[in-house]
């Protein structure tokens, strides 16, 4: 158990440099619960490139040394597979470790079933939604001077991976449209969603699902039906070709625009 724990603190002090990302695991179980989804899913939202450099797995000092290993290395395993399935750049000379039980272990009993993701932010990463709001004008502006037929794009607004909920940060995007439909009251929109990285053949839901997601806050926030339609157009309509050559290209064709019909 020394030799563990000194292993430990070695990996420790060694990626002091870099960041890590903790998640929690529910009492003898591997599979991420919806807390951890919903953490994960957050970071991945910030807008970052990350590289995910190691993987430490951690268990709490109930079953044998032996079970807890496995479920230490399972739990490493999972959150590696959550984190190829959503597009995280993971480093093909990644460090996994397990340590089970074998490490200084917190009286909060669920401080200790966890798994650490160790990454660094490479070094051209900058968040998206910076770069968008430097770049272009208010919502509002630009849908006052938009035209039948012009597309225009919302930016910074951001989901949650592979589904439709909107992340905290991109709700005043959503507040922005429903003032700019509240100003415009001629203004008809088609809300167009977009995804990345997939298959053509594949099911498109995810997009048409986002872009409902908005049709129904505008619809709760009392701006006519009659005004809107929505639709998903999946991966048929891409800026960049798919698939897509990095992070910044998956981003821009992973979007939500407007169509307007009349205004």
């Amino acid at each position: 158990m020394k030799k563990a724990l000194i292993l430990y603190l070695m990996c420790m002090f060694c990626v002091q440099a870099q960041e890590k990302l903790t998640i929690y695991f529910d009492f003898d179980a591997y599979n991420l619960n919806e807390a951890a989804v919903k953490k994960i899913n957050s970071w991945i939202a910030e807008g970052n490139e990350y590289e995910v450099t190691k993987l430490y797995g951690f268990c709490d000092w109930k079953g044998t040394n032996q079970y807890n290993d496995s479920l230490a290395i399972k739990r490493v395993y999972a959150v590696y597979n959550f984190l190829k399935e959503s597009k995280i750049e993971v480093r093909k000379d990644i460090e996994v470790r397990g340590f089970g039980e074998d490490f200084e272990q917190s009286k909060v009993q669920g401080e200790n079933r966890r798994v650490t993701i160790i990454f660094q932010k490479k070094r051209n990463s900058i968040p998206v939604e910076t770069t968008s709001e430097v770049a272009s004008e208010p919502l509002k502006d630009k849908i006052k001077a938009a035209k039948k037929g012009d597309v225009v794009k919302l930016d910074n607004i951001y989901f949650f991976n592979n589904s439709a909920k909107v992340v905290p940060k991109s709700e005043s995007v959503l507040y922005e449209l429903l003032c700019a439909m509240n100003d415009n009251p001629k203004l008809k929109i088609e809300i167009q969603g977009h995804i990345c990285c997939k298959s053509p053949d594949q099911v498109e839901g995810v997009s048409t699902a986002r872009a409902k997601a908005i049709y129904n806050y505008l619809i709760r926030n009392k701006i006519d039906r009659t005004r809107m339609t929505f639709k998903g157009y999946g991966v048929s309509r891409p800026i960049h070709p798919i698939p897509e050559k990095n992070a910044l290209e998956e981003e821009e064709n992973r979007r939500v625009e407007l169509l307007i019909i009349e205004n």
